[in-house]
């Protein structure tokens, strides 16, 4: 997502962090402001649906090591700056950014949240879209759009692209396009249910594709002949491999294809034994048995509930923890008072020490 938002966007004020935190403090911040925002408790509210939104979107960044670094690198140029694209845009002023990334392949803009490479590696590096336009960066002034390469550059004195592309598919036949990178962010429910995403390809045009239900986070997918074309007529277009980042849920969890999810019951629910409620990713609930004498930690399984995909369906595991109350009426003392009573003798821990011991 290298783009002009990183310039605008202060990530670690909107999460409300410091620069140097780390990922178990951010990763906590981040659920509890996206517990807040989330959409399902703000039903109709606009403005907390595009705080979720903007939360999602810093965190996105922020939790990836690699794309948190080059965030800082940009932030580090000066916060607000704006790269120009030269004169001859209205009043002689060139654009922003985005209006230099558009020039080098072709382009006006792109999709939100997404970013592109040209090899294995993840978006493109600053020193090498800065070497395009330093001489650095093996670009050399085409003939024109007819090449194969948008905005008249083609490869120049073997260097090809910046960034990693090597001229791959020179070897025998057609010359093949070059194969991209690309990478968008979804939220954890549409990552389980599957989405449409519009992506921005290399040489300017748009394309809509469905992510699969039961996408994880990090995973590739590969989108066969939409990288770039090939650079002489008849050759093949090189493929895209789109790369997902899910965002966390601040309630549900993943373990595969089962979906989890802590389940508060009350000391009296499970020493005595009860029916409760669990709550399900679709804003439903279901009603589970809690056996008398459970403990915390033990998992109850909803089967069928989980994540849904073309390989079968995951269960809901719901992992029981048991909430100790914080006040107790007299009523409510006397009668534990009795129980620890009852217990007297007993020692819950004395197995523990003994083989600690041993």
């Amino acid at each position: 997502m290298v783009n002009q938002d990183w310039f605008d966007k202060d990530f670690y004020a909107i999460l409300g962090v410091s620069k140097d935190v780390d990922a178990k403090e951010l990763k906590k911040t981040y659920r509890k402001l996206a517990r807040q925002h989330h959409p399902d408790s703000n039903p109709g509210d606009a403005a907390a649906e595009q705080r979720f939104k903007d939360i999602g979107e810093a965190y996105a960044v922020l939790s990836d090591p690699e794309q948190r670094q080059q965030y800082d690198a940009v932030r580090a140029m000066g916060g607000g700056a704006r790269f120009t694209a030269g004169a001859g845009g209205p009043g002689g002023a060139g654009g922003g950014f985005e209006d230099v990334f558009a020039q080098m392949f072709g382009g006006a803009g792109g999709a939100q949240n997404v970013r592109f490479g040209t090899g294995g590696g993840g978006g493109i590096d600053l020193e090498d879209l800065l070497g395009a336009f330093g001489g650095g960066g093996g670009f050399q002034p085409g003939g024109g759009a007819g090449q194969g390469f948008p905005g008249g550059f083609q490869p120049g004195g073997g260097q090809g692209f910046p960034g990693g592309f090597s001229g791959r598919g020179y070897g025998g036949g057609m010359p093949r396009g070059q194969d991209v990178e690309a990478s968008t962010t979804l939220d954890f429910r549409a990552a389980v249910t599957g989405d449409t995403v519009t992506l921005s390809k290399p040489d300017g045009g748009r394309i809509t594709t469905r992510i699969p239900a039961g996408v994880k986070d990090g995973q590739r997918i590969r989108l066969k002949g939409k990288g770039a074309p090939a650079p002489m007529q008849g050759g093949e277009p090189g493929d895209m491999y789109l790369k997902v980042a899910v965002t966390p849920h601040p309630v549900f969890g993943r373990d595969g294809n089962h979906l989890t999810v802590d389940l508060p019951v009350t000391f009296s629910e499970a020493a005595l034994g009860a029916t409760v409620q669990v709550p399900t990713l679709d804003g439903s609930t279901v009603k589970v048995k809690v056996a008398p004498g459970t403990p915390s930690g033990r998992v109850l399984r909803v089967k069928g509930r989980g994540i849904r995909t073309t390989r079968g369906t995951g269960d809901l595991l719901a992992k029981v923890q048991v909430v100790v109350p914080q006040r107790l009426s007299d009523e409510a003392r006397r009668a534990v008072e009795a129980l620890r009573a009852d217990e007297d003798g007993s020692d819950p821990r004395a197995d523990l020490i003994r083989r600690a011991q041993g």
